[in-house]
């Protein structure tokens, strides 16, 4: 079998993610082929948006939301993330157990003795009439009918698990500060999520295994569950498994592909990149050495915007009254300075509509 190192993984990842080469692609349909992208801080889709596609106009992104083509909910991992309403839809019932067994990770003290089906329908009804309300608001109406737990609790078994709910805009839209507000899936987008199939079989699974690996691929298993946050998946990559390809990484782990994925020459010449914070290049995987060192491997949790080089983390990148701000992680070559710079120049111009070329780029490690 082919043993793919972690650099023929990586430039595999670049074409996957849309990084090797920036893709002419509507915004709609690079959320799609992205399979969403991680969303809980507002502004940074725009961000992951700019440095994959060519001539991205972020008014066009703001316009899928508010256009309800789009949509900011809690899925993958229990995080928030932008979907299109299409994947959102099909795949939100295939995520229920999973996004409620993650609040009892958290909060299994808090909902001992509790009916969650129930206490579910009971935020579904206040949520039935269609308005926006915070989490604290939709709390406040259901705790005092019942025993609840502490409102922190409550509100986000309710916002994040049970009640299938989306951030409505102006949470989300380019340069907008905004407070989240939530309404009923169902009420946003007309209809409700697909039911799981009645039969037992895992269609939605089966579609999961591929787009993820259309867009992630070649991936292990665990590198999938790491991802979307299911553990109950062995029976849709089995039920696939003749449709697919395998090789192993260096640790000996099997990894599946589809066959006409592109799996670029490990030579290529990689593009630098900014991406944004949590981006799912990263966090998308459980071994993500094919991407980033393990001895920076805390930066893709913590909320660090990162420059790559060479197809790796290699710096993290602020912004500072217009100007980015650059902060290597290992020492730059005077090309790869020069690139870093470059490409820092025109992230400024993207961030300020042109008004700021301006970038820092250190010229050692911190």
């Amino acid at each position: 079998m082919t043993v793919l190192d972690n650099r023929a993984l990586g430039r595999a990842t670049l074409a996957r993610q849309l990084l090797l080469d920036r893709a002419d692609l509507p915004a709609l349909d690079a959320v799609a082929h992205l399979c969403g992208m991680q969303a809980q801080e507002p502004q940074e889709p725009f961000v992951g948006l700019w440095s994959r596609l060519r001539a991205f106009d972020p008014a066009v992104l703001s316009e899928l939301l508010t256009g309800r083509s789009v949509v900011r909910t809690h899925l993958m991992r229990r995080t928030v993330h932008l979907l299109t309403a299409g994947d959102v839809l099909a795949w939100r019932s295939r995520h229920d157990a999973m996004l409620r067994q993650r609040v009892l990770g958290t909060y299994r003290r808090e909902f001992e003795g509790i009916d969650l089906d129930e206490l579910g329908e009971a935020g579904r009804a206040v949520m039935a009439d269609g308005e926006p309300r915070t989490m604290a608001e939709l709390v406040r109406v259901v705790a005092p009918h019942r025993p609840a737990p502490q409102p922190r609790a409550l509100g986000e078994m309710l916002v994040a698990a049970l009640v299938p709910v989306v951030q409505t805009p102006p949470r989300g839209l380019w340069r907008t500060k905004a407070g989240v507000r939530n309404v009923l899936l169902s009420s946003w987008l007309g209809r409700k999520p697909d039911p799981l199939a009645p039969d037992g079989s895992d269609p939605v699974g089966q579609a999961l295994v591929r787009r993820y690996l259309a867009a992630y691929g070649p991936a292990a298993s665990a590198d999938l569950r790491a991802w979307c946050g299911l553990a109950g998946l062995p029976a849709a990559v089995a039920a696939i498994r003749e449709e697919l390809v395998t090789f192993r990484d260096e640790r000996g782990r099997e990894l599946l592909d589809l066959p006409g994925a592109p799996r670029p020459d490990p030579d290529t010449p990689a593009p630098v990149r900014f991406l944004p914070a949590f981006d799912n290049a990263i966090l998308g995987y459980h071994d993500r050495g094919r991407i980033i060192d393990d001895a920076h491997r805390g930066l893709s949790v913590a909320g660090e915007r990162v420059v790559l080089v060479d197809g790796r983390v290699a710096a993290t990148w602020s912004v500072k009254a217009d100007t980015v701000v650059v902060a290597p992680l290992r020492g730059f070559s005077p090309a790869e300075h020069a690139a870093v710079a470059e490409e820092g120049r025109e992230l400024a111009a993207f961030l300020s509509d042109d008004e700021s070329h301006r970038v820092q780029v250190a010229s050692s490690p911190g």
